[in-house]
């Protein structure tokens, strides 16, 4: 029996504005500003608007009513489907979701998607948003199959492993279908981006800020140690950063700051209010400790989380204008800092746009030491898309964030249909654009995979590069690594390739371009063990191409040969080691075997198909462990082995079985017909 785990849409528990921001009675959609904002514009010229591409969209259904997203069957937008809820009903959307995210994709009407002329298939595995049954999605996934489909959208998941849901994720793929999963909204911690973005083959999106106008960006540092903040709408950004002494004011009421000396000082009060009933507004304290003399104002939660505040809103007094920055923490944080503060606490504070700034939500990984995830990052936060009965609304999270990446993969299909699915990834992932924290520092392929998405380069690509990103492993005992990246040209030349590399300075780099295979050689020039990113950039007729890398330098290291359907396992570490626990991960399904090994005993570990598999050492040494980490990609077991093999049954235990089966047969044991409820 299946199991039925819920899933939650990614969109829960993230700010949803159900506003439009006007100038002289002129409605500005955020659509239409992340849509050009990621380079949609270069391709509609060439008039690519992803005419001819099926896009699956898995959420809530969607609302084909909406004058965007107008018409069911043949002839509409929304060309076919499944309602999993009611079977006997179209994938009508009652919540919102699945609209929202058809509209990023798809919308032609008042609001244009990134691929207008796409046609959706809506299929319905939510009433209400609040969960979902992993059965339902798998179910969905096969019926995206059956029906044909390009592209599979899945803005849903949970923050942690589902090995159904990734099964059928990788069936989708092995169909040639393009999977675009979102990643979560579980940030900002990192190891927090559950299936099916951890999928291994899909493409996972984390989300940025938008376009300029929509992308206010807050930090904050006590003591060195960052913290996460919110601005509040209305909030006046800072030409620069303001440091002040930090004062803890109860709830921002004119009578807190009667006896308090505020004056330059960073305030921070609690959310709402100590009387039952009052509404003490943001604008209000905002009013309150500017007044005083305050430089900046934090509110906390007075419930667990974070959220959004607004400064401007339909209570203000008329002549209401924010003075000084306003921002809202969560309330942990908050608690805590106001439990640290000293007479010599200070506060760091700094509000300021940054469009590729990756969101605070944004779920990070790492979730495996072998591959890399998030994939890439798109515009998540204030998104204005279409929403039930033929509205429009501002929401934010990695569900709006995914649907720009499968837009785009659909203007890429319109363009190449020959292109299969991991031409397309990595198409959209090395053209992607750098993106950088408040200091200038990029973020880490964690956080932002290999960047933000950029269609309009994606677009005007001539080179395909496998893989688009890797990990590699190097020990002391082997300090020099190779990875071999091949090189797939799109009517065009390899003549003037440029290559460089960005990575720590005691990695020494060299490369070998033979034929269409670029070699890479790594040398560790130092003992500096850890994880280590780097990337290779490659320059190809005025295109720039990231290709990011992790780097483990272990100071054990585990090798692994091939006989016949058995691995065998060598460990090596510098220093005495006793134990070693050593893992095989089957790279198409995730399934785990374990072996263990000392130095006066090795270990083997049967497999029975052909694959990529990924091994990981832990090995102790004295009262501590290390990893040490390696691949063996192996295409030599036949596919005749015996059935048996599948199920693992040992030798002696099938003996047995045999003998069993004999003697009933032979005595002709009669039993009782039993029914066993599942």
């Amino acid at each position: 029996m299946r199991s039925s785990v819920i899933f939650s849409l990614v969109f829960v528990g993230v700010f949803v504005l159900a506003y439009t921001f006007q100038s002289e009675n002129e409605i500005r959609t955020y659509l239409q500003r992340s849509v050009p904002f990621v380079g949609t514009d270069i391709p509609r010229t060439d008039g690519i608007d992803g005419t001819g591409v099926k896009v699956a969209v898995i959420d809530t259904g969607v609302d084909f009513n909406h004058p965007d997203l107008f018409g069911w069957g043949h002839d509409g937008k929304v060309i076919g489907g499944y309602n999993f809820i009611h079977e006997d009903e179209p994938p009508m959307d009652t919540n919102g979701h699945g609209t929202q995210v058809a509209g990023v994709i798809a919308a032609d009407g008042k609001i244009k998607g990134i691929a207008p002329k796409a046609k959706i298939l809506a299929y319905k595995v939510s009433e209400d948003g609040e969960g979902v049954s992993s059965d339902l999605i798998i179910r969905a996934i096969e019926k995206a199959i059956e029906d044909d489909v390009d592209i599979i959208n899945i803005s849903l998941g949970v923050n942690k492993t589902n090995a159904p849901i990734d099964r059928a994720v990788n069936h989708a793929l092995q169909r040639e279908i393009f999977v675009v999963t979102a990643a979560g909204n579980d940030g900002p911690a990192l190891k927090t981006i559950g299936s099916p973005g951890r999928d291994f083959g899909s493409v996972t999106v984390g989300a940025t800020y938008n376009n300029l106008t929509s992308s206010m960006v807050a930090t904050l540092e006590i003591n060195e140690k960052p913290y996460t903040i919110i601005p509040m709408v209305g909030s006046p950004k800072l030409e620069k950063p303001i440091t002040g002494k930090l004062i803890f004011a109860n709830y921002g009421k004119i009578d807190d700051f009667k006896y308090t000396d505020v004056k330059d000082a960073v305030v921070i009060v609690e959310r709402g209010s100590d009387v039952e009933g009052e509404l003490l507004y943001f604008s209000i304290k905002e009013t309150n400790a500017a007044n005083a003399g305050a430089k900046a104002l934090m509110v906390y939660n007075n419930e667990p989380g974070i959220f959004l505040g607004e400064l401007i809103h339909e209570f203000i007094e008329p002549e209401y204008k924010p003075q000084i920055p306003v921002v809202s923490i969560d309330r942990d944080d908050g608690l805590k800092i106001k439990e640290s503060i000293t007479k010599t606490t200070n506060a760091t504070l700094n509000l300021f746009y940054n469009p590729d700034f990756v969101a605070y939500f944004s779920s990070r990984g790492p979730v495996s030491p072998f591959y890399i995830k998030p994939d890439l990052v798109a515009p998540g936060a204030y998104i204005n898309t279409t929403q039930n009965n033929g509205g429009y609304n501002f929401t934010s999270g990695t569900s709006y964030a995914a649907p720009h990446v499968s837009g785009a993969a659909a203007l890429l299909l319109q363009k190449n249909p020959q292109l299969h699915h991991h031409e397309l990834r990595s198409l959209l992932l090395t053209t992607s654009k750098p993106v950088s924290d408040a200091y200038d520092n990029e973020f880490s392929i964690n956080e932002a995979g290999s960047g933000r998405l950029d269609i309009g380069n994606a677009h005007n690509a001539k080179l395909i590069i496998m893989p688009p990103n890797f990990v590699i492993n190097i020990s002391s005992d082997k300090a020099v690594a190779e990875q071999q990246l091949e090189l797939k040209l799109i009517d065009s030349t390899l003549d003037n390739l440029e290559v460089n590399f960005e990575g720590p300075e005691f990695i020494k780099f060299a490369y070998f371009l033979e034929a269409n295979t670029l070699r890479i050689k790594m040398n560790m020039t130092e003992d500096n063990f850890g994880d280590h990113e780097g990337k290779t950039i490659i320059k190809h007729e005025n295109v720039r191409y990231v290709i990011p890398f992790l780097l483990h330098y272990t100071p054990g290291s585990v090798s692994v040969t091939q006989q016949d359907q058995r691995l065998f396992f060598d460990i090596n570490h510098p220093d005495k080691w006793s134990f070693a626990k050593i893992s095989v991960i089957n790279s198409k399904d995730g399934k785990t075997k374990t072996a263990t090994a000392t130095p006066f005993k090795k270990d083997s570990i049967k497999i029975n198909e052909n694959a990529e598999y990924w091994i990981e050492a832990k090995i102790r040494v004295g009262e501590n462990s290390s990893n040490a980490y390696n691949t063996i990609g192996i295409s030599s077991i036949s596919d005749n082995y015996n059935e048996l093999d599948m199920i693992n049954i040992p030798e002696k235990q099938i003996i047995i079985i045999a003998v069993i089966v004999a003697i009933i047969g032979m005595v002709g044991l009669k039993r009782k017909r039993s029914i066993v409820k599942v």
